[in-house]
C-alpha cells in the first residue's frame, strides 16, 4: 500500500465520521421540534434519493478531474449541507418548515457523498493492482465501518447532556449555538474541515479517461447501458445483487436498532447510538478477516449473508446488556465478512468492464435505490404502528431468503458457463465499450 492510499482512507474516515455524526445530531433536532418517528428514516431516505437521481451524472464528474480534487469539492459540498442545517432556526421559520429545512439539508450532504463515492472508490482502482483490490478494500470497508462506530458515537455523545453542557460552558461556542444538537452540529463541521484538508494532500494518480460526456440526455443513456452491462455480467449480478441487499439492509438496521433500544430496552438517543457502534465494530472485525480471503474466492462466503439474516431473528430475545453487545458484534462480523470479497469483486468486474467512477456509480445506484425501497418499507410499517420485534422478524427471513436466492442463482450461472472463476482477477479495462 503506498502512502496516497493511506491519505484517501484518513480523508474517507473523516468525511463518513461527520456525515454519521450528522445524522444523530439530525435525528436529535427533530426529537427537540417534536418530529414524528418515521421522520427520521425518511431523512435518510432523502439522503439516499440524491444517490440515485445522480447516479448518470456523478460517474463521469469523477473521472473527468483528478479524484482526490473531486473528493475536496463534494466535501465542500457537505459541509455547506452541515452549515444549512446549523443556521435552521435562523429565518424565522416555523417549526414545520424548519422541519423541512433540516430534510433539505442533509439531501445537500446527500448530494455531496453521491458525488464523493465513485471518487473514493474508483481511485482505490487506480492506485492498486487487481491482487490488493480484496486487501485494499478491507481496509477501505473496515474503515468507512469504524468511522461508522465513531460517527455515530460521537454524535451520540456530542448531544448526551454533560457534553453539551460542558460544550456550551465555552463562550465561542454559547454564542453560536443554541441548543445541544446545534453545539453538536458545529463540532461536526470542524471534522468536514478536516477531512478537506486530506483531500488536498492527495496525490493524482495520472489515470485518464477518455473525455466525458456533458448532455444531459446522453448521460443517462450511456448510464443506462452500463447498468445493463454490469447486470449482464455472469459474475458482476451476483457481487452486484449481494451488495445492494447488504447497503439497503444495512442502512435500515441502523434505524431499526435505534427503535430496538428505544422500545425493547428502554434507551435514550445518545445510549441507542452506541448500539450503532457496537454492530459496526462488529462489522470492522468481519471485514479486517475478510481481507485474507482471495478475489478468486469471494463467492465462496455468499452463506454467511444467510446466517447473518438468521441471527438477526434473536434480537427480540436479549435484554442483558452483554447479550445484546454480543448480538450485535455477531450481526456486524458477519456483514462485514460477506460483504468485502463481494465488494472488490464488483470493483474488479466493473474496472474490467467499465471504468472507475461509472461502476461505481452504477453500484451506488442500485444500493441507494434499494435502500430508498428498504427505508420506505421501515417507515411505513412504524407508521402503520406494528411493534420493533415483528419489525426485526420481518427484516431478518427477508435477508436470509435472498441470500438463499442469490446462492442458487450463482450455482445456476456457474453451471452454464464453467468458465467463470477463470475470469477473477483477469487484467483489462473498460471491455465493455470498446
Amino acid at each position: 500500500m503506498n502512502k496516497g492510499f493511506y491519505m484517501v482512507m484518513a480523508a474517507q474516515a473523516l468525511s463518513s465520521v461527520a456525515d454519521n455524526a450528522l445524522l444523530i445530531a439530525a435525528i436529535g433536532l427533530i426529537a427537540d421540534l417534536s418530529g414524528p418517528d418515521w421522520m427520521a428514516p425518511m431523512m435518510k431516505w432523502w439522503f439516499a434519493l440524491a444517490y440515485v437521481v445522480l447516479a448518470a451524472f456523478v460517474g463521469a464528474f469523477a473521472d473527468a478531474f483528478p479524484k482526490g480534487r473531486v473528493m475536496f469539492a463534494t466535501n465542500a459540498l457537505k459541509t455547506c449541507g452541515c452549515l444549512l442545517m446549523f443556521s435552521y432556526g435562523a429565518f424565522g421559520l416555523a417549526h414545520g418548515h424548519q422541519l423541512v429545512l433540516i430534510f433539505v439539508a442533509y439531501t445537500v450532504v446527500g448530494i455531496g457523498a453521491a458525488a464523493y463515492s465513485p471518487a473514493k472508490y474508483g481511485i482505490v482502482t487506480e492506485m492498486l493492482p487487481p491482487e490488493l483490490l480484496v486487501k485494499g478494500n478491507s481496509w477501505i470497508e473496515g474503515l468507512t465501518v469504524l468511522s461508522v462506530i465513531v460517527g455515530t458515537v460521537l454524535g451520540g455523545v456530542l448531544i448526551s447532556p454533560a457534553v453539551s453542557a460542558w460544550l456550551m460552558s465555552f463562550e465561542w461556542v454559547d454564542r453560536l449555538a443554541d441548543n445541544a444538537a446545534q453545539s453538536a452540529i458545529l463540532m461536526i463541521g470542524l471534522v468536514y474541515v478536516a477531512a478537506a484538508l486530506c483531500n488536498l494532500l492527495i496525490p493524482d494518480t495520472h489515470a485518464f479517461y477518455p473525455r466525458q460526456e456533458t448532455h444531459p440526455a446522453a448521460l443517462i443513456r450511456n448510464f443506462t447501458r452500463y447498468v445493463r452491462i454490469l447486470w449482464t455480467d455472469k459474475l458482476g449480478q451476483i457481487s452486484l445483487a449481494v451488495t445492494t441487499l447488504f447497503w439497503g439492509a444495512g442502512a435500515t438496521l441502523q434505524f431499526i436498532v435505534i427503535e430496538w433500544g428505544a422500545q425493547h430496552l428502554g434507551y435514550r438517543l445518545d445510549q441507542a447510538s452506541v448500539l450503532m457502534g457496537v454492530a459496526a465494530f462488529g462489522t470492522v472485525i468481519g471485514a479486517i478477516c475478510a481481507g485474507r480471503v482471495p478475489l478468486r474466492g469471494a463467492l465462496a462466503v455468499l452463506p454467511v449473508g444467510v446466517v447473518m439474516g438468521l441471527v438477526v431473528l434473536l434480537m427480540p430475545a436479549v435484554y442483558a446488556p452483554w447479550a445484546v453487545y454480543c448480538l450485535l458484534l455477531l450481526i456486524g462480523g458477519l456483514s462485514g465478512f460477506f460483504v468485502v470479497p463481494m465488494n472488490a469483486l464488483l470493483q474488479h468486474r466493473g474496472h474490467v468492464l467499465l471504468s472507475a467512477g461509472h461502476s461505481i456509480a452504477v453500484q451506488n445506484f442500485n444500493e441507494q435505490l434499494n435502500i430508498l425501497l428498504m427505508l420506505a418499507m421501515y417507515s411505513l410499517m412504524l407508521w402503520l404502528g406494528l411493534s420493533i420485534n415483528l419489525i426485526i422478524a420481518l427484516f431478518g427471513i427477508l435477508v436470509a431468503c435472498l441470500m438463499l436466492v442469490f446462492i442458487q442463482w450463482n450455482r445456476l450461472n456457474h453451471r452454464a458457463h464453467p468458465e467463470l472463476s477463470q475470469m477473477i482477477g483477469q487484467p483489462g479495462h473498460g471491455t465493455a465499450l470498446n
